[in-house]
């Protein structure tokens, strides 16, 4: 079915991308995997093809677009070459949307142009061990004294962490035995502050060229003028950007899950079975077909979302929807192409079994399926 959310620019601008990940991307796929994580330089390489700075204001560098397609783009081409980057699209896909939102104008002048330009990478610690989902939970405290919190507590699971220059830390400044929820604030941490340690580069079974760390906060002394929005009011200021952030992790999973099936129809066409290819039985018809089917149902719920996130409507309740059928309709389809592929599809050297070991976090990060659940039940009134 013809997609209709895209223009001419969006298709131009698709091209680009599309020829930077052949020439940046796939070929380096496999050392970033080895060696954990993306390098820093490539932040710089995606800036100079105006990647960094779609939303960033023009007085800073950026291109100062508010719609979120072409970003989607980005995210589409990078799934489409049956690749993950993890770190790179939690830095401009989660992370500067705190920014924009909630940066003073000061905060702005200071780190608006290395967004734009590359040379600042950005995380956001939330997890904290024993804590997962419950983020009411934070046990991160950040106590005043003077023009300074100091900042005290663990972190991990944090995408980006190893590479990030500036780290949103959501920590506890006060507490209300009546609301969990209160008391929250996002502090910025720069990298260089002292009492900020970065623990290992967390071993993963699959996002392997994202970089995962273990971060730790010992006295911080954090300046108050990088409190990011208002202080106590972090619950609200990250429930604000998760239908964004959800809905980009269905466009990743959406992505990929293309990319499966392209591999496995190339696969079947070549790879011959009892004397005919696999791709002229039957139950690889079927199976494919199917596949196809599920693919068109999601790219619809997809399309359907970025209208809704660009016209400001995209409610909680409709992201998690989107991304619970998206993440789970992806563990399906790849799988299925993994089988496919037969004993091959197990061999590491082969995308699809990247693509199956990517896909497995997905439906755990930004609120697991049950998560989802819980969110679009509570709209049905349940």
């Amino acid at each position: 079915m013809q997609r209709t959310i895209f223009t001419e620019d969006h298709e131009a601008f698709r091209d680009s991308v599309r020829q930077f990940i052949a020439k940046e991307i796939t070929p380096n796929l496999p050392d970033w995997e080895a060696d954990g994580v993306i390098p820093r330089d490539f932040y710089k390489k995606t800036a100079e093809i105006g990647i960094n700075g779609l939303q960033v204001p023009e007085q800073y560098g950026g291109g100062g677009i508010d719609s979120f397609l072409f970003n989607t783009v980005v995210y589409e081409e990078i799934g489409y070459a049956a690749a993950s980057l993890g770190g790179f699209q939690v830095h401009l896909n989660t992370v500067l949307p705190y920014f924009l939102e909630y940066a003073d104008e000061e905060q702005r002048d200071r780190w608006f142009p290395g967004f734009a330009d590359g040379n600042l990478v950005s995380a956001i610690a939330m997890t904290e061990p024993g804590i997962g989902s419950d983020l009411a939970g934070v046990t991160t405290t950040a106590v005043r004294d003077g023009d300074d919190y100091i900042l005290n507590g663990n972190k991990t699971f944090i995408t980006g962490g190893i590479n990030a220059d500036l780290v949103i830390v959501v920590a506890r400044t006060s507490k209300d035995p009546e609301n969990r929820r209160k008391g929250l604030s996002l502090l910025v941490v720069e990298g260089n502050m002292p009492g900020f340690l970065r623990g290992r580069n967390l071993h993963k079974i699959g996002m392997k060229s994202s970089d995962t760390a273990e971060l730790t906060f010992d006295n911080v002394r954090v300046p108050a003028r990088n409190l990011l929005g208002e202080e106590g009011k972090a619950f609200g200021m990250l429930a604000h950007n998760l239908p964004q952030e959800r809905l980009s992790i269905a466009i990743t999973g959406l992505a990929t899950a293309t990319a499966a099936v392209n591999l496995a129809i190339d696969y079947a066409k070549e790879r011959l079975v009892f004397g005919k290819a696999l791709a002229d039985f039957q139950n690889t018809k079927f199976v494919l077909a199917e596949c196809a089917t599920e693919l068109q149902a999601g790219q619809a719920l997809v399309d359907q979302a970025l209208i809704a996130l660009d016209g400001g409507t995209l409610t909680p309740a409709d992201a998690a929807k989107v991304k619970l059928f998206c993440t789970e309709m992806q563990a399906r389809v790849i799988d299925k192409c993994l089988q496919v592929h037969g004993g091959y599809g197990y061999m590491s050297e082969y995308p699809i079994a990247r693509l199956y070991a990517d896909a497995r976090v997905t439906r755990i990060f930004g609120g697991t399926s049950e998560v989802m659940k819980s969110v679009i039940s509570k709209s049905m009134g349940l």
